[in-house]
């Protein structure tokens, strides 16, 4: 339990001493003169070369002198109205809705497919009036669209066809 002893016994010869040992117990020791390298030695490394020019591709300059000419003689950039074109056309035909009566008669085939696999598992009766609800709501919005298209259907063709007398049309 005493303190360890603050001197420190070199080894016996006859004990080996591990390297590692005598190299992490030295004191580090500076040199006398700063290592710097002559000046010589630095120039003849890389360090004083500079990099080579590489050119990057250059634009079209006859492109270039096309569109200020258009833009000059018409006051718009064709190009970009071209490509605003494009983008605009993209996305109508994304945007172009898909029929909602067919949504509907999906949405119904859903629920009564899985009206059907809860019946199988036993939960019918917890889901069959829940489901019978929605169904009977969808059916309310396709009968409100079928009428919606059978009314537009009779504006198209009473302009197409107008109804006149049939004395006009015998004639």
């Amino acid at each position: 339990g005493d303190a360890l002893p603050l001197q420190r016994f070199p080894p016996s010869s006859k004990q080996p001493v591990p390297a590692s040992y005598t190299a992490a117990c030295r004191p580090h020791k500076l040199p006398a003169r700063p290592l710097l390298r002559p000046a010589k030695v630095c120039q003849a490394g890389d360090a004083y070369t500079r990099e080579q020019f590489k050119p990057q591709p250059t634009r079209d300059l006859e492109k270039e002198k096309r569109r200020l000419q258009n833009i000059l003689a018409t006051g718009e950039d064709e190009v970009e109205d071209k490509v605003k074109q494009v983008l605009i056309q993209k996305k109508e035909e994304k945007i172009a809705e898909p029929d909602r009566f067919e949504e509907l008669m999906n949405e119904i085939q859903d629920r009564r497919e899985f009206l059907s696999e809860m019946e199988a598992l036993g939960q019918g009766r917890k889901y069959q009036g829940i489901i019978l609800t929605e169904i009977s709501q969808k059916l309310h919005e396709m009968e409100i669209i079928d009428k919606k298209r059978s009314e537009e259907m009779r504006k198209i063709t009473t302009k197409a066809f107008p109804v006149g007398n049939k004395s006009n049309l015998q004639d």
